[in-house]
């Protein structure tokens, strides 16, 4: 027997906003930010690595990057810090850069992603930038030598950062006041150019001498 439901109001399923729904929709920039610069860490993870394995079977060998003194990625490589963890750094970036790499390609097919997944995307490169702060304190003042793919790998990875960070204020994702809000809306670029700034204020200061001589 059939019924008849005409005129029977139907359940309207309203968008969900918030830490749970807006956080869904990810806008194109962002996915397109997370590809390239994922692809950038990848790209330098894998060549370091290359270069750490013949740095093993040839201890004179010399990396294409080694172009002085100063940028010396062969002094890098042979340096403690190179493995943190007992391992290559590189095979930590070829594992952590390729995830981001799929995260923007995902994006950017259409894949939406909750809130839990936003915040530990944002764990995830809150680590890469403070261990790559790490590196870099240990290049400058240790090491006393630079890493040409090293300086793309710490770039790369604070774009993700603060990248992620913008998007997951917005959308309330991370509990934040209006005012921040705002701020991450209009100036959402100042805080990485700000960082690449001192940065690059450090390296230039380090070896000033060198950089003027």
């Amino acid at each position: 027997m059939a019924t008849n439901t005409v005129g029977l109001p139907r359940q309207q399923v309203r968008p969900r906003s918030g830490p749970e729904g807006e956080q869904n929709a990810a806008p194109k920039g962002l996915a397109w930010l997370l590809a390239v610069t994922g692809a950038a860490g990848l790209l330098a993870s894998w060549v370091i690595t290359l270069d750490k394995f013949l740095l093993l079977e040839d201890p004179d060998f010399k990396p294409a990057c080694s172009l002085n003194p100063v940028v010396s990625c062969g002094s890098v490589m042979a340096s403690d810090q190179a493995a943190a963890f007992g391992f290559p750094n590189p095979m930590l970036g070829l594992v952590a850069y390729g995830v981001v790499v799929c995260v923007g390609a995902g994006l950017l097919a259409g894949a939406r992603y909750r809130g839990w997944f936003w915040l530990g995307l944002n764990a995830g490169t809150l680590f890469g930038v403070g261990f790559c702060s790490w590196l870099m304190v240990q290049s400058l003042y240790e090491i006393n030598a630079l890493c040409l793919w090293c300086c793309l790998a710490w770039v790369a990875t604070l774009l993700m950062f603060w990248a992620v960070t913008a998007h997951n204020v917005r959308t309330r994702v991370l509990p934040a006041p209006a005012p921040l809000r705002g701020f991450f809306a209009e100036f959402g670029w100042a805080p990485p150019a700000l960082h690449i700034g001192v940065i690059g204020m450090l390296i230039l200061t380090r070896w000033w001498d060198f950089w003027t001589g």
